[in-house]
C-alpha cells in the first residue's frame, strides 16, 4: 500500500522522515512524498507525520530510527543535493539512502546511474553557491532605514540560506536584506531570519544612488580591456542572465560593442607597440607621425601611467584663482575618488591652508603628474616617484592649466612639482629661500605635506608643516601686494 510523508521543504525535515521511514522498512517505492503548506524551521523539525491510507496518522520519532552510518562523501552529496531545486528530490534522495543502508555501495558512485544524478544535482547546487557569493550586489539603502543595505537575487536552487549564513558572517552588525523570487533573508545585525513563505517579485530589486556604486562603475570601466575580450569566456564565467542584478551589467553590452566595432583593433595595435624588438636608430620625427594632442585628460595616452591607474585626477578650483597649489601626483585615495588632495596628505594641506589665512575654495589645486604611480606591496598600492618623462608627458595638461588661470602666484609642493613648473631639475633647498620670479608672476616652493607625514617625531613633523604654512602665507601676501588685477585674494 503506497503510504504518504508529508514534511516541510527543508533538508532537516527530510532527513527526520527518512529515519523514521527506515526503521519502518518503507522501501522507496512505498512511499510518497508530500510537501506540508509552510516552509518550516529546520532547526524545530523533531518527529514526521505518516499516514497509512485510512487517514490515521502516526508521530514517528527520529530517537525510533536505526543507527545508520554514511561515509562523510554521501553525507556531504545529500546535503547539498537536497538544495536542488527539483519536485521530486526528497523521493529520489530517500531512494539514494535506502539503497545505502541495504548495502549497496554503488548508490554513492558517479558510475552508477543514481549515483551519477546525485553527484550532478549536488555540481549544480556547489555552483549556485558560488554564483551566490560572487554575484550579490548589495546597494546603500536610499532611505537611509533598516536594512541598511538590499540586494536582488535570483538563485537557480535553494541556496539562500547558505549564501545568507556566509554574508552573515562577513557583513558585521550592518543590517541587509536579500530578496529572491522565493523569499528573503535578513539580517539585524545580531539575528538571521529566514522568511521563505513570501514569494517576492522584480519591485524588490530596489535601485538606489549609492556613492561607492559608481566608483565602482568607474573602476570596473577603466579595466575593461578590448582586445583580451574574450565572449564565450565571459558567458561562462558571468552568464548572461546575472548581468540584469549587477550594476556592471548595464556597462557589459556596451563595452563589448565598442570592442566589435574597432576598439578591439585599436587596443591590439597599442600593445604590439609595447612589444620588444631590435632597437633601429631612426629620428623620433621619421619613426613617429604627426599626431592631435588629446582633446581630454581622461583620453591621454601620453605615458603608460594610465594602464594601472582608476582614473586621470585633474585640477579643481576657479579659473580665476590668483594662487595655484602643485603637487607631484595623485594617492590612492586621489586616484580612487577622482579629486586632488583628498587623502592624509591633503588633510595636512588643508590645515596648512587654514593657518596661513587661504580658503582652500579660492584655490586652484593640481598635480605636475595626472595619474597615479603605484608599486603593489601586499593588498596596499604604495605611492611611486613619476620618472622624468612621465613629467614630461604631463607637462602638456600643466601648461594648459597655466594658461587658461594665469595665477599670480604659484606653489609649489615638492622637488617633483618644482621640477615640473620649471621645466628643469633643480634642488629644493635653492629654492626654500623665498619667492622667485616666473613669467607673469611668482613661484613660491615649499614641502610636499607627505613629508611632513614621513618624519619620526611630533617636533620634525610641526617644523615641516610650519615651512609649508609660511610659504602659503608668503603666497597670499605676494597676491594682495600685486596691483592691477581685479582678482579677489582670501
Amino acid at each position: 500500500m503506497l503510504r504518504s510523508i508529508e514534511i516541510s521543504n527543508n533538508f532537516g525535515a527530510w532527513r527526520a522522515a527518512s529515519l523514521a521511514a527506515l526503521a519502518q522498512g518503507l522501501p522507496p517505492e512505498a512511499i510518497e512524498w508530500r510537501l506540508s503548506e509552510g516552509a518550516g524551521s529546520e532547526s524545530l523539525v523533531e518527529q514526521a507525520a505518516f499516514d497509512y491510507g485510512e487517514g490515521v496518522g502516526i508521530a514517528a520519532p527520529v530517537a525510533q530510527a536505526p543507527a545508520i552510518h554514511v561515509s562523510k562523501e554521501l553525507a556531504a552529496l545529500l546535503r547539498d543535493a537536497a538544495l536542488y531545486r527539483e519536485p521530486h528530490r526528497w523521493a529520489f534522495l530517500y531512494k539514494v539512502l535506502w539503497r545505502w543502508q541495504q548495502g549497496d555501495r554503488a548508490a554513492a558512485s558517479p558510475a552508477d546511474e543514481d549515483g551519477a544524478r546525485l553527484y550532478r544535482m549536488a555540481k549544480c547546487v556547489r555552483r549556485a553557491k558560488h554564483d551566490m557569493i560572487a554575484y550579490v550586489r548589495f546597494r546603500k539603502n536610499a532611505d537611509a532605514s533598516v536594512p541598511e543595505y538590499i540586494a536582488w537575487y535570483e538563485p537557480e536552487h535553494d541556496v539562500l540560506a547558505w549564501g545568507a549564513e556566509h554574508f552573515a558572517q562577513r557583513m558585521g552588525r550592518s543590517s541587509w536584506m536579500i530578496a529572491t523570487p522565493h523569499g528573503a533573508a535578513f539580517w539585524d545585525g545580531a539575528e538571521l531570519r529566514i522568511d521563505n513563505d513570501r514569494a517576492l517579485r522584480d519591485p524588490h530589486r530596489c535601485e538606489t544612488n549609492d556613492e561607492a556604486q559608481a566608483l565602482w562603475l568607474a573602476y570596473y570601466r577603466s579595466t575593461f580591456n578590448p582586445a583580451r575580450l574574450n565572449e564565450a569566456a565571459l558567458a561562462q564565467h558571468m552568464p548572461v542572465r546575472f548581468w540584469k542584478a549587477l550594476p556592471e551589467g548595464r556597462l557589459i553590452p556596451g563595452m563589448i560593442s565598442e570592442a566589435r566595432s574597432g576598439a578591439r583593433r585599436l587596443a591590439q595595435a597599442s600593445g604590439v607597440a609595447a612589444f620588444n624588438g631590435k632597437a633601429i636608430s631612426v629620428e623620433a620625427e621619421v619613426a613617429q607621425p604627426l599626431r592631435e594632442q588629446p582633446s581630454s585628460l581622461d583620453a591621454c595616452r601620453r605615458c603608460d601611467l594610465w594602464r594601472n591607474a582608476t582614473q586621470a585626477v585633474g585640477g579643481v578650483g576657479p579659473r580665476d584663482a590668483r594662487i595655484m597649489v602643485i603637487g607631484e601626483q595623485p594617492g590612492d585615495h586621489e586616484d580612487l575618488s577622482g579629486q586632488p588632495f583628498v587623502g592624509p596628505a591633503g588633510q595636512l594641506l588643508n590645515s596648512a591652508i587654514a593657518h596661513a589665512g587661504l580658503v582652500r575654495e579660492q584655490l586652484y589645486l593640481t598635480n605636475a603628474v595626472k595619474h597615479f604611480k603605484w608599486e603593489p606591496r601586499g593588498k596596499r598600492r604604495l605611492h611611486k616617484t613619476a620618472a622624468q618623462r612621465e613629467m614630461q608627458a604631463c607637462s602638456h595638461w600643466l601648461s594648459q592649466e597655466l594658461e587658461t588661470v594665469r595665477p599670480s602666484v604659484v606653489v609649489t609642493l615638492g622637488t617633483t612639482a618644482l621640477n615640473a613648473l620649471l621645466r628643469e631639475k633643480s634642488s629644493l633647498q635653492d629654492y626654500l629661500k623665498g619667492p622667485f620670479e616666473l613669467e607673469g608672476g611668482w613661484g613660491i616652493a615649499t614641502y610636499h605635506p607627505s613629508f611632513a607625514l614621513r618624519q619620526r617625531s611630533d617636533a620634525a613633523r610641526e617644523k615641516v608643516m610650519a615651512a609649508i604654512s609660511n610659504a602659503l602665507s608668503e603666497a597670499r601676501k605676494l597676491a594682495q601686494s600685486i596691483r592691477g588685477d581685479p582678482r579677489e585674494v582670501p
